[in-house]
């Protein structure tokens, strides 16, 4: 499965007595186009409510296209099916169909006003419970700027719906006012650029031919050709704690893995391959901040000077992971997204983590001023950027997360599809997921299909390519916790096949 497998008995050899071929890491292309970056002058005194319409109205007459060519022709019962303007426009018994944003009532998600009362303000409460009844007492409704309507069928079952997302749908209303589902229709992808479609291909033999990844889900072998291929690595959850981890050992043979040391000649040679590293999210454990909250009220309260909680805080987990990325930084670049445990704000989008947690390696950082990338890239979470020539989109897992809780399902490849099925990486903010109250334009709205689409801090791994209508190929990668798997994952440059690598001591 991994380099590390093969290289048992390798190390220990007579010298050949051959000088040995200077190796250099493979170079990429890298150009981030800062998509979630807020401005400077940020405020939190706008209401939530207009993100809803900015989505609702840059979503939906896509959504009524395609519901419109589907449905045209649709007759059922000699009633042909009309389109509604507005749900209060939804007659009894006739057949129609109407497009809006829907909505979860689920009496097992958070109450915003229990919040409020628990003054729980200064960050997200992180919780894995699930939002989903078994019993069937949650109702999905559709509304718009008229009013709502509760949506009920067998159809909804075989589709996944959340809080935020904008559909279409058809059927009748029934006696009790619900409408009475036949069929529902998503966005779909967007339209993907070409490759290169925003930087220069540094090849002669410029591939703006190719559209998307390979349509089989092809996982690399040691039979495909690897001359002069790149590879991006990814990792997430790496989970920095204190010096007594349980973990360390693994962190240290990931840092020996990625520089290329103590292994042999020929993996050497392969990882000199890895143009690229992206770290995304969760790179501190948050294991120190919980058995600081396990402390009394009264003790923490006795501690606080200024506000300020000193018993609460660990500069370690900072400290080990600015030395692991020290490390790193001489010999590859790093692109690194902030997680829901990081150092940066809760809400989404989160904000690159600030330089000045890194007092090593901020060297590697882009000045304030300049617009160009530094070969330590700290960017938002999600963020968005173009890798030799491939439009790549990824999070730090929340948005899956958050959507994880609204189903009954643990397929996160299948929630992923969904979301670009959607056009909306994150459509549960900001009902359940934090997010800052845009007011002009709902970034988390996809208005360009990526071809890479990798997801942080996930259970485990997980690949797919999903295709669109017009051609579109996305390659879906759930990044697996290093801090639970120990794994992480390898991309092909060229091909976006890719492998996972595992880091054991066994």
């Amino acid at each position: 499965m991994s380099q590390l497998d093969e290289i048992q008995g390798n190390l220990l050899r007579k010298p050949t007595g051959k000088a040995a071929d200077e190796l250099e890491r493979t170079a990429s292309e890298y150009k981030p186009l800062h998509s979630f970056k807020l401005d400077k002058e940020k405020s939190y005194q706008q209401q939530f409510a207009d993100m809803y319409f900015l989505r609702l109205t840059k979503i939906k007459p896509v959504v009524e296209q395609r519901a419109s060519e589907a449905w045209r022709h649709t007759i059922i019962g000699d009633e042909p099916a009309k389109k509604a303007e507005r749900v209060l426009d939804i007659r009894q018994g006739e057949l129609c169909w109407v497009s809006g944003t829907v909505y979860m009532n689920m009496e097992l998600k958070p109450n915003i006003l229990e919040d409020v009362s628990q003054d729980r303000w200064i960050s997200a409460p992180l919780s894995n419970n699930k939002y989903y009844a078994d019993d069937g007492s949650d109702a999905v409704a559709l509304e718009d700027e008229s009013g709502r309507i509760r949506l009920v069928g067998d159809f909804l079952n075989s589709v996944i719906l959340v809080t935020g997302c904008i559909v279409a749908v058809m059927g009748t209303e029934n006696i009790n006012g619900e409408l009475e589902v036949i069929d529902l229709k998503f966005p779909d992808l967007p339209p993907q650029p070409e490759r290169w479609a925003t930087s220069k291909s540094p090849t002669t033999n410029k591939q703006s031919d190719v559209k998307g990844p390979k349509n089989e889900d092809e996982e690399m072998t040691d039979d495909q050709p690897k001359g002069g291929r790149g590879k991006i690595a990814i990792v997430s959850g790496l989970g920095f704690a204190g010096q007594d981890a349980s973990h360390a050992l693994e962190l240290n043979l990931l840092l020996e893995y990625l520089l290329g040391e103590a292994l042999d000649p020929i993996a050497q040679r392969e990882l000199s391959q890895i143009s690229r590293l992206i770290i995304a999210g969760n790179s501190i454990s948050l294991e120190e901040r919980q058995l600081a909250d396990e402390d009394s009220a009264e003790k923490r309260a006795d501690q606080k000077k200024y506000g300020y909680d000193s018993s609460s805080y660990n500069a370690l987990p900072s400290q080990l992971f600015d030395e692991f990325l020290s490390a790193l930084l001489p010999t590859i670049p790093i692109t690194l997204l902030p997680g829901a445990q990081d150092p940066a704000n809760a809400s989404y989008p989160q904000q690159p983590i600030h330089p000045a947690m890194f007092p090593l390696s901020r060297a590697y950082t882009a000045p304030p001023a300049s617009t160009e990338s530094g070969w330590l890239d700290t960017v938002t979470n999600p963020w968005e950027g173009e890798i030799d020539g491939w439009r790549v989109l990824g999070t730090g897992g929340q948005n899956i997360d958050d959507i994880f809780k609204y189903v009954g399902s643990n397929d996160r490849l299948g929630m992923m599809e969904a979301t670009c099925r959607w056009r909306c990486c994150a459509p549960t903010a900001p009902d359940t997921l934090w997010a800052y109250p845009f007011q002009d334009d709902d970034p988390f709205v996809m208005h360009t299909c990526p071809h890479l689409y990798l997801v942080g801090c996930q259970p485990e791994f997980g690949t797919r390519v999903i295709q669109g209508e017009d051609g579109q190929a996305v390659r879906l990668i759930a990044v697996p916790s290093f801090f639970a798997t120990r794994e992480i994952v390898l991309v092909d440059s060229e091909t976006l096949g890719v492998s996972k690598v595992k880091i054991t001591t066994g």
